[in-house]
């Protein structure tokens, strides 16, 4: 992450009432606070803006534990389902597959690059959605 932007950051937080910014690009991760980890922050003075209410979303409940093997993206990309646009999808839900057999393509850097399976079984689960940018590590199939 460029100096500058982190420069930029501080002063954001300096001339706000936030007491802390926390900004991910890429693999990039900052995160700036007014307070140390180990001391409390200031108490809220009575004529500070009321906080709104937070509430809990699906990306803050655990995801289940999927029953078979999780495959995970071995690479940043474009996850794509099939072969050309409009084609038949490499899986469903319920597809057998076997050792080899091609379970996705993900585009990194304009090159396609088949994603085979490792492991023979049963799709149980797509994790991803076709045209989706996908994480390294990112699962996006479960076998059984």
């Amino acid at each position: 992450m460029d100096i500058r932007k982190v420069k930029k950051l501080i002063e954001l937080l300096e001339e706000s009432d936030l007491a802390e910014i926390e900004i991910s690009e890429g693999d990039d991760s900052v995160r700036i606070s007014r307070y140390s980890q180990t001391a409390a922050p200031a108490p809220i003075a009575p004529s500070a803006a009321p906080i709104a209410p937070v509430t809990e979303t699906a990306a803050d409940k655990p995801a289940p534990q999927p029953d078979g093997t999780v495959i995970n993206a071995p690479m940043v990309g474009t996850y794509y389902a099939s072969p050309a646009p409009g084609a038949k999808p490499f899986l469903q839900v319920g597809s057998e597959v076997q050792v080899g057999d091609v379970l996705c393509i993900i585009e990194a850097m304009k090159m396609m690059n088949q994603i085979e399976a490792e492991i023979a079984g049963r799709v149980v689960s797509l994790l991803v959605e076709n045209g989706e940018p996908v994480e390294f590590g990112q699962p996006l199939f479960v076998i059984e």
